[in-house]
């Protein structure tokens, strides 16, 4: 069951939503909504989609809304406050799960932007995931690796991500998993099964493959 929260982040609270399962934890994920400027929200069926995923193989899961969306105080300020957000949020998880347990970030299109900036900054975290990055609108030359765990994933009909770009992203980055979903948009519809299929195989990189329910075979992705 998800649990209301409140992250505070200076002088302003975030809503966010977690969710500890229960058997044993094998680690924790905070997941960054799209663009809050276009109606993105932590109750985005991407964002929850990928909740649900990563809850089955027992990872802490904590969504939020960015500042100024839903009940979250402060305004939008274009990237730059948001990434205290999810710094905040970090700190949060970390406090509910420990310091043994791995962390890991995973965004969704304006959400993998801010996200991973932060997560790329953060050794503690372990593993991060870009969700439809919007390549053709925003710079990622900040993604480096190899020290984390990287997924990228889109779909092949995605115009704010094309399939080469994502492609030549990974390439730059070692160790990087890339999905490419068949017939796919930027918003996944029809496709959100897939897509989480993609999401928790990458799971079983970071948290081993022992840990975590078996997943259905086909992923419905090419890469």
């Amino acid at each position: 069951m998800e649990t209301p929260v409140n992250i505070t982040v200076g002088p302003i609270s975030l809503e966010g939503s977690l969710t500890m399962p229960g058997g044993g934890l094998t680690g924790g994920i905070v997941i960054c909504h799209p663009h809050p400027l276009y109606g993105g929200d932590m109750s985005n069926p991407v964002v929850t989609r990928v909740s649900e995923v990563c809850e089955a193989a027992r990872l802490a899961t904590l969504r939020f809304n960015f500042r100024g969306v839903g009940r979250s105080g402060g305004v939008y300020s274009d990237g730059e406050g948001e990434q205290e957000d999810v710094l905040s949020t970090l700190d949060f998880l970390q406090g509910k799960i420990g310091t043994d347990l791995p962390l890991g970030v995973a965004g969704y299109s304006f959400g993998a932007w801010v996200g991973n900036r932060v997560a790329q900054r953060e050794r503690r975290v372990r593993a991060l995931a870009a969700i439809a990055p919007p390549l053709a609108l925003r710079d990622f030359e900040f993604l480096k690796g190899p020290f984390q765990i990287t997924l990228l994933v889109a779909g092949s009909e995605d115009q704010y991500c094309p399939a080469d770009q994502l492609r030549a992203l990974a390439g730059r980055v070692p160790g990087t998993e890339v999905k490419v979903i068949e017939g796919a948009d930027h918003f996944f519809f029809g496709k959100l099964y897939p897509l989480g299929q993609a999401v928790l195989s990458w799971t079983r990189l970071w948290v081993g493959s022992a840990a975590i329910p078996g997943e259905a075979a086909g992923d419905g992705s090419s890469g």
